[in-house]
Parts: C-alpha cells; structure tokens; sequence
C-alpha cells in the first residue's frame, strides 16, 4: 500500500500535505503520533471510508477487497454468544456451513476462548470481549487489517497477553496491516516499521526493525533505544 502525496485539511488544520508513505505487502506498519496528528484519518483512507482531498491511495492486487478493522471497543453483538458473534460476522465470506463453524472455532480456539463459546458478551471480561473481537477479525478472510488502538485501557499482564495473541494469529496468515496505537512498546513488538506522525508533510520518524517478532524482548539494548527515540519524537512533536 502506497500514500502518495496525499492532503487532507479539517477546517484550518491540514492533517497531511503531500504527504507519503509506503507499506510493503504482508507487513505491520506502527503508527503512533500525538492526538490529532492523523493517526485515525490514515486508517479511514486506507479503508475507503474517507478521501483524501489531493494524492492517490494505491494498494497491491492480493490488498484489494475485503477489510477487517478492529476497535479499541470490541464491538461485538450483546444478544450473541461468542461464537455467534464470529460465525455472523463471516457468514458472508464463507458460505459453508461447516466451513464457517471450522473456521469460527479454530480462531476462538488459538486466543483461548474454546471454553467459553456460549458465553454472552455480559458475561465476559473486557479482555475476553476483546479476544472475541481479534477472532472475529482474523475468522474473516481480508486482505487488509486496520487496528485503531485494539489494546488500549487494558492492564499491563492483559495487554500483552493479547498482543503475543495477535501475533500468533497474524503469523499463521499474514497480511498488509495498519496498527496505530499511542504505546511505543506496543509499536516495537507488533511493527515490520515504526512510523512517528506529527508533520503534515512527512513522517517524524520511520524506523524499520529488523529482529524477528518472535525473538523480541522488550529489555533488548536496540529495541530500548529505539522505544526511547520514539518517546523523544513524541516529546518534541
């Protein structure tokens, strides 16, 4: 996916201003920046929900199609059970009943929610309600993730419980993925590259990380010294 000298102004404050930035296919792009510098309006106009006033949006052939994009509420279905909140959600994709089933348990299987298939979203913690939302959004076949701070307003021990939950489903089908959250250390352990906004015309910082997900500890000396170059971007923005 490619942003190409795109613009985009609210009123007096221009948001982006030929700005560019490219994603590479299969790959997470880690979006953080202060409030209101764009984060959100980036994931509208990936998603087609919002146009941008000059420049052109391009996506790869395999990143057309469908989208799946996942909230920081988990937005799901109150009168449904967990299952039923996924098999709905991918009901039009996948026409087979047994296929639907399959693919409905094998992700509520691999976030850990097996147990809890006729629970009502009433009867979860927040944390299983946002399991159930992760599920949902890989259970259904896209070619483009959005995430618009899915782990924010969740304890530490429960945050990153989910994010190694992420991970683990995105590996077993990788995607071009959009990731905006406000917590540097959530950026390095999910992101291919790290982007800071906060200029209109181009990015403060973009930093790829070369370390394998799987192998990053967060009290790695690079990794520490990038999360700290990141607070600082965020300071001085």
């Amino acid at each position: 996916m490619r942003f190409l000298n795109i613009s985009k102004r609210y009123g007096e404050n221009q948001v982006f201003d030929r700005f560019s930035l490219e994603v590479p296919p299969s790959t997470i792009l880690a979006v953080v920046g202060p409030s209101g510098e764009g984060k959100t309006t980036l994931l509208q106009m990936a998603s087609g929900l919002l146009q941008p006033d000059e420049g052109t949006i391009e996506k790869e052939e395999g990143e057309q199609g469908e989208i799946s994009y996942l909230f920081q509420e988990p937005r799901l279905l109150p009168s449904s059970t967990v299952y039923e909140n996924v098999g709905l959600a991918i009901r039009s994709s996948c026409k087979e009943r047994r296929e639907r089933e399959a693919r409905a348990l094998h992700y509520l299987g691999i976030v850990g929610l097996k147990e809890s298939l006729s629970l009502y979203p009433h009867q979860l913690s927040g944390g299983m309600r946002q399991r159930v939302a992760i599920a949902r959004a890989f259970a259904h076949q896209c070619n483009l993730m959005l995430l618009d701070e899915p782990f924010q307003s969740l304890d530490i021990k429960l945050k990153y419980s989910l994010v190694h939950a992420f991970i683990r489903l995105w590996e077993e089908c990788p995607k071009t993925t959009l990731f905006v959250t406000h917590d540097p250390k959530e950026a390095i352990l999910l992101g291919d590259a790290v982007c800071c906004l906060g200029d209109p015309r181009q990015p403060l910082l973009y930093q790829k990380i070369n370390i394998p997900r799987n192998a990053r500890n967060i009290g790695d000396a690079s990794l520490l010294a990038l999360e700290a170059k990141l607070v600082e971007t965020l300071v001085k923005s």
